[in-house]
């Protein structure tokens, strides 16, 4: 699969499937309205795949420049720099979109970052295992 494409999916399954869980968990858990919520989730998750691209290019490059392995001290990096990165755009978004203060966005977008830190960590993992073996597949043909 070439890089750009699988960057491509990679995100699109990542937000999808985050979406799924997310939208519903957190208008019930913060009694929102859940279209509206959903909605700010989904330009949220547009925001993210955009970040996640820039970001993954970033650190790969790195990653290739320093020999770096993905280990789970590495992945654990990885996953907070990602949410540094993003949480300076989806602080402000999220304050205008609730009409909220920015310390009340700061506090959901701490939930989100907790959330989406555990949910990244293990759907990257599942990710990783999943493409060793669709290669190792095909290196057996």
């Amino acid at each position: 699969m070439n890089t750009l494409f699988r960057r491509i999916v990679h995100a699109l399954l990542f937000e999808i499937c985050a979406l799924i869980i997310l939208v519903p968990l957190m208008s019930y858990g913060f009694n929102m309205d859940m279209f509206h919520f959903g909605a700010l989730a989904l330009i949220l998750a547009l925001c993210a795949m955009a970040s996640n691209m820039i970001y993954n290019h970033g650190y790969e490059i790195i990653e290739r420049r320093y020999g770096w392995r993905r280990t789970v001290g590495m992945r654990i990096w990885h996953t907070l720099g990602f949410e540094a990165f993003f949480m300076a755009i989806a602080l402000p978004l999220t304050a205008w979109w609730l009409d909220i203060s920015v310390l009340e966005a700061l506090l959901l977008d701490l939930v989100f970052s907790v959330f989406f830190m555990l949910y990244a960590f293990c759907f990257n993992w599942v990710y990783d295992l999943a493409r060793q073996r669709m290669a190792q597949r095909q290196c057996r043909r």
